[in-house]
């Protein structure tokens, strides 16, 4: 697949699932996946998920992992961020940094940490791997959808806020933040303190996003250095 553009090629008739057996959720959940371009592309490529092209699509955009050295992926289970990161710092003696709650895959490249970033040992555990300050904190974490639109909003901002605070103790002047939110889901606090630290903040939807998904990117570039 080139730059991370929607697959090429003529798609095949939609596949539909039968009912037997599943939840109405599930059989949709599963009908996106068998017709979804994103995720056959990923399964050719070799990518862990489908989100590697959310990544891709956006550093087309902004150029982040370019001028990367040392990058920290959060929430990085099952991997797809943290191997488009290692792929592309390969040669360049980058390092790479992947913390989630869940056991991850190794990847050639990257070093990964089972546990909570917010935790003391674990943030430790991040600083000795990247050995030294982060160009790029990433994070495409999303806390489990409750199917209630005003608790899920309010968690996928408590996520994003709490990656911001880290990103904020590891991040080195200059450099750059990404996180998922919810469409809309950084006004206020959040907005602020991004715009008070970091010389540029935008929002962007890749067009890896699922046309009916709320979520949404926030890319913070210049970070101003710890106040």
């Amino acid at each position: 697949m080139r730059r991370g553009r929607a697959p090429p090629g003529r798609r095949d008739p939609a596949v539909r699932v039968a009912g037997r057996g599943r939840d109405q959720s599930s059989r949709e959940w599963l009908t996106r996946q068998l017709n979804d371009p994103y995720v056959a592309e990923a399964h050719r490529l070799g990518y862990r998920s489908r989100a590697a092209f959310k990544l891709i699509q956006l550093d087309e955009r902004f150029g982040l992992i370019a001028p990367a050295r040392r990058v920290v992926d959060l929430g990085c289970a099952p991997g797809g961020w943290a191997q488009v990161v290692a792929a592309r710092l390969a040669g360049r003696r980058g390092v790479v940094v992947g913390v989630d709650l869940a056991a991850t895959d190794p990847i050639l490249g990257a070093t990964l940490i089972q546990g909570d970033f917010r935790d003391a040992e674990t943030a430790a555990a991040v600083r000795v791997g990247l050995g030294g300050e982060a160009d790029l904190v990433l994070s495409d974490m999303a806390a489990p959808a409750t199917g209630h639109a005003a608790t899920d909003h309010l968690r996928i901002v408590a996520l994003a806020e709490d990656a911001f605070a880290f990103a904020a103790t590891m991040l080195r002047p200059g450099g750059a933040f990404i996180a998922k939110v919810f469409q809309g889901g950084t006004e206020g606090t959040l907005l602020a303190a991004m715009k008070r630290d970091f010389a540029e903040v935008r929002h962007a939807k890749p067009a890896a996003s699922r046309a009916e998904s709320a979520e949404a990117y926030v890319v913070a570039r210049g970070y101003r250095g710890r106040r």
